[in-house]
């Protein structure tokens, strides 16, 4: 069982790590620029940073959630590797957004991009799953009254 979710699991910790590393960024860039919190503004090299990881983090519930389903209904090394180029594409937005908010545009899409073809794996692995749970209901041997719910 656990062969069957280790990539996974591994590509989350390394995510989690990430949004980490992002978050201390935000904590030096306070430090360097004297913006305490809960001030949000200050130089544009701050905001950036800020806004950089709150990006980051806003999107991160949405990368593990179709992550795990795409790995768990359509096959966990397909996931596991766009995940890889989701957190590096990630990684290239924070990098590139530090620097300039035009910095961040190439790695967004790129990154979006593989969050889409995350969440259409999870649909195609899903949509698999209840088609052959459909057929399986189908051969079942089932009073005739409860067959009229399964008639689909």
């Amino acid at each position: 069982m656990l062969d069957q979710i280790a990539l996974l699991a591994a590509v989350t910790v390394l995510g989690v790590l990430e949004q980490a590393y992002f978050a201390l960024q935000v904590i030096y860039a306070r430090r360097k620029y004297s913006v305490s919190p809960p001030d949000t503004a200050g130089p544009p090299e701050f905001e950036r940073v800020f806004r950089a990881q709150a990006n980051c983090s806003e999107y991160f519930p949405i990368f593990v959630s179709v992550l795990w389903v795409a790995g768990l209904f359509f096959q966990q090394g397909v996931a596991a590797v766009c995940g890889l180029l989701y957190l590096y594409a990630r990684y290239q937005y924070f990098q590139g957004y530090r620097l300039s908010a035009h910095g961040r545009l190439e790695p967004m899409y790129f990154s979006a991009k593989v969050l889409w073809i995350l969440i259409g794996l999870s649909m195609a692995g899903l949509l698999g799953h209840f088609l052959s749970l459909n057929s399986f209901v189908g051969r079942m041997e089932i009073p005739s009254k409860l067959q009229l719910l399964f008639r689909w």
